[in-house]
This record gives C-alpha cells, structure tokens and sequence, in this order.
C-alpha cells in the first residue's frame, strides 16, 4: 500500500478524513502524542494505542545523539525498538537545534552544535536528516528546516525561511524514491502573509506528500497564531495533509481543527500529567490542590480512561504528594486519552456537519469550570 491522504467530509475549512500508510490508517484530524526519546513517557506503547492514537511522533535530534540511528537500525527500526507497530512520524531536528541558542553555528551548509547530553559536536544538515529518518524507519519525514523564535524582524524571518526552502529541495532531492513513506515540506514566513504565500509557493513547486505549517507556537501567542491559521493552510494543495507542528492546547487544536488543519502533535499531555494537571472537559485540574485530598469523584465523569474508571480524584491527589510513579501515568493516561476523545469528536462533528455546535459546546463547557468538591 502506498502513502495517500482522502477526505470524507467538510465542514466549513475543517475536514475529517484518512491517511493510508502501510502501516495502518490515521483518522484526520489526527492529534499525535510525543514519544521524543523512542517512548512516550509514563505510558506503555499498547495504553496509548488504547486511548485512541493512530501514529506517534519521534525526535530526531534526540534519538542521533542516543542511542543513535545506526544502533536503531541495526536493532530493526524504531518499531521494533520501541514496540509500536502503527505509524510513526518523525520531525527533522531543525526545532531542538534552534532551541540551543548560543550551542549552535548555522551555515547554508547546515547547523554544527554541541550535544546538550554530552558536550559532543555534530553536523545537521538536510541530507543527514534524511539518512537518520531512513535508518530509523520512519513513515512519515519531515524536511529539513530553521525556525526562528518570534517575535522576530521581518527581514530575519525572511531570509531563515528562504533558506529553509533550500534545505526543503535538498531534503526531497536526499529523500530519493521511497514507496510507503511520505516526505513533508515546512511553510515558514512568521506572521506575514507575503512570506507564508512565497514559503508555500516554492514547497508546492518542489513537491510533497504533505505540507506542515511551521514557525508557529514559537512564542506568538494564540490570536497571531490563528491569525496566520486564517489564511495559511489556504496556500496549501487542498489534496494533501496539512499538519500544524508543536499545538498544543485543546482550544488551539479546536481552532486550528477548523481552519483546516489535518494534523497536531504536543508533548503537553504527557508533560502535564508528570506535573499533577490533568485536561478535561472543563478546563485544567491542578491535582496537587489541597481541594482533592477528600474528593471521591473521579477527574471527569463522562471519562472512560483507566484514571477515571477505577481510581478516586483524593487517590491522585494522594500518590502525586507521594512521589509515586502511578501518578504520572494514570494522569498521562487520562490527557491523552482526553486528547483522543477530542479528535474522535471533531471527526463526528465534521462528518455530522455539526461542528459549530460541537466548537459552542466545547467552549461552553470550559466556561463553567471544574467542578468544587462535594
């Protein structure tokens, strides 16, 4: 089976729909939890098939520096490595190597920085990137790119996106002829229309299997974020999957989800459940509050997940106080599986063509809070 995307049903700019891999199908609008470091922290790979994830994203950056795409490869792929047999999408390295600020040296050629585990030196370039993502297997390829922090000045963010779109040809021209696997391009350009339609222009006439948009969710905040969601997936081929990198929150996945956005991943529902916060439907639960530490009620009584089903919000409270490890995943497990259900009910409501209503409910619900104890 070949690499394909299709969508069922629209509803306004949203679309609900299915990517094709080998590997397995991904229902779109898709949200992919963040196994950087080949796991998604605190969860088995079976539990977050359980709640709901099609495919997972994997970190270049970190998985070159350990334990290494060649040791992967020689061990069988990053699906065997780390026991996931769906599909698996793998960013570039280009964001993790602009977050080392002062550790990093850019040149047309690529970027030289020094490893944050180590101290070691290494090259990134797009042709190393694409031979990493090869070795480890990956379904889904990103190109190679540079992304500025914002706010930044107009002429900064232009000449980092120009030269991101010549990385985006030699990451095509490196990625080569790979049935089954998929290569997507990054529009970049900040928050200007101008350079978003000319990133997307040289990607289009470069040619990809799906196209991300980039540079956002870099400190912009979220109404210039949607501001630029308003009008940037528009440049994009409507025929291909458009992927928003990094979100996020579940109002910016809501709101990116109907300004056609197929695609999201973020490591905040894993990274908040190691740190007491759990999602709901009603906004965040800080479950190291003292409030908890009496409450028999579950997080969220219209939940299914393991969290919810069996244990107590006076429970959690109590072995996230404890240190104890069960903490961690059982409120892991409870966001991703609350970010699941999300996306779950964003495809119904678009293939109901209710998704208005589906958005009011949803922001409804969060208005009136969590609930106070009993």
């Amino acid at each position: 089976m070949s690499f394909a995307f299709s969508f069922n049903a629209t509803d306004g700019l949203a679309r609900s729909g299915v990517i094709q891999t080998p590997r397995g199908q991904i229902r779109t609008p898709a949200f992919m939890p963040v196994g950087t470091a080949a796991t998604v922290k605190a969860m088995l790979p079976e539990s977050v098939r359980q709640t709901g994830a099609d495919i997972l994203l994997g970190n270049t950056y970190h998985l070159m520096l350990r334990p290494g795409a060649e040791r992967i490869d020689r061990l069988g792929g990053l699906h065997r490595f780390m026991n996931w047999d769906r599909p698996i999408l793998t960013d570039s390295g280009g964001f993790q190597v602009m977050s080392l600020a002062g550790l990093r040296k850019l040149t047309e050629e690529g970027v030289t920085f020094a490893s944050h585990i180590d101290g070691s030196r290494h090259v990134l370039t797009p042709e190393r990137s694409m031979e990493i993502q090869r070795l480890l297997g990956s379904d889904i390829v990103m190109a190679f790119d540079e992304c500025p922090a914002l706010p930044a000045g107009e002429a900064e963010v232009a000449a980092s996106m120009r030269l991101s779109m010549r990385w985006a040809q030699r990451s095509r021209d490196a990625f080569g002829d790979r049935p089954g696997h998929a290569l997507f391009g990054i529009m970049q350009g900040g928050v200007t229309p101008e350079l978003r339609e000319e990133s997307a222009e040289a990607l289009k006439a470069i040619g990809f299997d799906g196209y991300a948009v980039g540079g956002l969710a870099v400190g912009e905040g979220q109404e210039a974020m949607f501001g630029v969601l308003d009008y940037a997936p528009g440049f994009l081929p409507k025929d291909k999957p458009r992927y928003l990198m990094g979100v996020g929150k579940p109002d910016d996945i809501v709101g990116a989800v109907q300004r056609g956005i197929d695609m999201m991943d973020c490591v905040l529902p894993s990274r908040s459940g190691r740190t007491g916060q759990a999602w709901t439907r009603r906004g965040q639960v800080n479950i190291k509050n003292a409030r908890h530490a009496d409450d028999p009620r579950p997080l969220d009584e219209s939940c299914a997940c393991p969290a919810c089903r069996g244990y107590s919000r006076a429970y959690l409270h109590h072995v996230f106080r404890a240190g104890e490890m069960i903490s961690g995943m059982l409120l892991t497990w409870h966001n991703l599986y609350y970010y699941q259900d999300l996306m779950a009910g964003l495809r119904d409501a678009i293939a109901a063509g209710r998704l208005d209503d589906f958005v009011a409910d949803f922001h409804a619900e969060r208005a009136e809070g969590d609930l106070p104890p009993l």
